[in-house]
C-alpha cells in the first residue's frame, strides 16, 4: 500500500454511509451512487485514514431502526471527529457567507469538523450543499479568507477514477 495515502485522512460525510448502506434502488442514477460508494468503502477506505464525526452518527442514527443499525455497521470502528467551539465558528461563518443556507447548517458542520480537524479530503454525495460546483470556489476562499488548512471536497467516483482507463 502506499503509505502516503495511508497518512492522508477521509472525512466520511452522512450520504456517503446512506447511500453505502441502503437498499439497491430501481432508479438508475441513485443506483449508480450507491455502487460508487460501496465500492469507495470496499476499495478506497482502507488506503487512508478515515474518520467522521459525532453529527454523522447522529444523523445515520435517525429513521428505520434495521436500516439505522446497517449504516452504523459501516462506521463500526471508524474514529470521531467530536464538535468544539472552532467547528460551530467555522460552521457559523459558512452559513453567515451564504455559502450554504441556514437550513442545511448541519452540511456547514461537516465541512467545518473536517476543516478543523485538518483532514485531507471531505467525502460527500450531497451536491446540493457540499460538493457543489457553484458554492465550492466560495467555500475554498472563505477558508483561506480565514486562514484555515485547504480541504478537498469531493464524491467517491472522484477517488474511483475511470475504469475503462486503468490497466
Amino acid at each position: 500500500m502506499d503509505e502516503s495515502r495511508r497518512q492522508q485522512t477521509v472525512y466520511v460525510e452522512t450520504s456517503v454511509v446512506s447511500l453505502a448502506s441502503a437498499r439497491p434502488s430501481v432508479i438508475p442514477e441513485v443506483a449508480v451512487l450507491q455502487d460508487q460508494c460501496r465500492r469507495w468503502f470496499k476499495e478506497q477506505a482502507g488506503l487512508y485514514s478515515v474518520v467522521t464525526s459525532a453529527f454523522v452518527i447522529a444523523e445515520v442514527s435517525e429513521g428505520d431502526r434495521l436500516a439505522a443499525a446497517d449504516r452504523l455497521a459501516l462506521l463500526d470502528g471508524i474514529p470521531l471527529l467530536l464538535p468544539d467551539d472552532r467547528v460551530e465558528e467555522i460552521a457559523s461563518a459558512i452559513v453567515g457567507r451564504g455559502l450554504i443556507p441556514h437550513s442545511a447548517k448541519l452540511d456547514a458542520l461537516h465541512v467545518a469538523s473536517a476543516v478543523a480537524a485538518g483532514v485531507d479530503f471531505l467525502l460527500t454525495c450531497n451536491c446540493r450543499h457540499i460538493a457543489n460546483a457553484h458554492v465550492l470556489p466560495r467555500v475554498y476562499d472563505l477558508l483561506t479568507d480565514l486562514g484555515l488548512p485547504r480541504l478537498l471536497i469531493c464524491t467517491p467516483a472522484e477517488f474511483l477514477g475511470d475504469p475503462a482507463n486503468e490497466p
